[in-house]
């Protein structure tokens, strides 16, 4: 088990945009997914991405098999490795919802999204992976794929007067790290 230092919003290798994975058969691809899904649930996150452990390569994980604590009232998400991912918006439909994120730890904003999206790429054993989701789901693939582009969620913000601490607009939820 191999738990990777989670990086933090001022870190300049969150602006980077991740470069594709080269090869499904890539030599580094193993270590990497098992470093991420530990250090994931090590943190009790709902996703992350190979920039936020230093890594440049366009890797998301994501998915709880049970109720996350940190998001209590989420709808369970599947576990899933995707690599090299791509998101298609499926209509104009926005909402704004409540996210954390492990490079922006204690902290929470109020964020729009799309309502629904379609993503694709490919899973841990070489799967083409396709899938068109809403709610939830769709929030926490945009949000892990944004890490791909160097962006964190705070940038996608449009009134920062919904920005705050978790333990103040939550009180009382499990204000562990977020994502």
């Amino acid at each position: 088990m191999t738990v990777r230092t989670l990086l933090k919003m001022g870190d300049p290798r969150l602006l980077r945009v991740a470069q594709p994975v080269p090869s499904l058969s890539a030599d580094f691809l193993p270590q990497l997914l098992q470093d991420l899904l530990d250090t994931m649930v090590a943190a009790h996150g709902a996703g992350l991405a190979a920039p936020q452990i230093g890594e440049d390569w366009q890797v998301v994980i994501f998915g709880s098999g049970q109720p996350n604590p940190r998001y209590p009232d989420a709808p369970v998400v599947p576990y899933t490795v995707l690599i090299n991912p791509v998101i298609e918006p499926l209509g104009d439909a926005m909402e704004d919802g409540w996210e954390g994120c492990l490079s922006v730890p204690g902290l929470r904003g109020l964020v729009p999204r799309y309502r629904r999206i379609r993503y694709t790429g490919w899973g841990a054993h070489g799967e083409h992976i396709e899938r068109e989701v809403e709610g939830f789901h769709a929030r926490v693939v945009q949000h892990e794929c944004d890490h791909l582009l160097g962006r964190l969620y705070p940038t996608r913000m449009t009134d920062l007067t919904r920005l705050g601490y978790t333990d103040v607009l939550f009180p009382g939820l499990d204000a562990g790290e977020d994502d």
